[in-house]
């Protein structure tokens, strides 16, 4: 990854422009994740939980002009601060990478109006979203739904075993609030499900 494709997809990102060091760790994460998935141009690619396109941006630079990437999310455009999921989708849809991207909200993948054909994609792509999932069995369900739409499953979830204390702070507010949400019924936080590698 050089500086340079860094900086093209960060241009790309609404998030750059509230905190320009965050999103670029946070994109350098996502550029080492797609090098490790192997995506190749062309690919057509669907993401589930696109959240912010923070990986839909860096997907869509690696799938190139000539592939497509369609990202769902089941929160409101209206959700997420400081630059809601909306604002970004329509940043990034503006951007040079806008063309072959599509991004829907308010999608629940369980419902059964929503379906694609077999094999429509390359690649299925779950990027540090199953925490979102009210539980493992709905994160099942979802797996099962979706594997016949594409070729390829591509994971990635933040983990819980720590290296340094800086930090523990985050693990600590990821613990409290997952034991929190084991409680509600209905939520929109970021944590619902805490799941490790343990």
């Amino acid at each position: 990854m050089s500086k340079s494709e860094v900086k093209a997809i960060l241009e790309c990102m609404a998030g750059s422009n509230v905190d320009y060091h965050i999103q670029k760790v946070q994109t350098e994460h996502r550029m080492k994740l797609v090098n490790f998935w192997d995506i190749k141009t062309g690919s057509r690619i669907l993401e589930i939980g696109c959240g912010q396109g923070d990986t839909t941006a860096v997907l869509a630079y690696y799938a190139g002009e000539t592939g497509f990437v369609h990202g769902i999310d089941i929160g409101s455009p209206t959700y997420g601060s400081p630059v809601s999921l909306g604002e970004s989708a329509g940043y990034l849809m503006k951007s040079q990478l806008g063309k072959q991207v599509k991004i829907d909200f308010n999608v629940d993948l369980l419902s059964n109006e929503v379906d694609f054909p077999e094999k429509s994609f390359d690649y299925i792509v779950f990027s540090h979203c199953s925490w979102y999932t009210k539980s493992s069995s709905e994160l099942l369900n979802i797996m099962k739904k979706v594997r016949k739409w594409g070729q390829q499953l591509c994971l990635a979830e933040w983990s819980t075993n720590i290296n340094s204390i800086e930090q523990y702070p985050h693990l600590l507010s990821i613990l409290i609030q997952a034991q929190y949400e084991a409680f509600k019924q209905k939520s929109e936080s970021n944590v619902r499900t805490l799941f490790d590698s343990q």
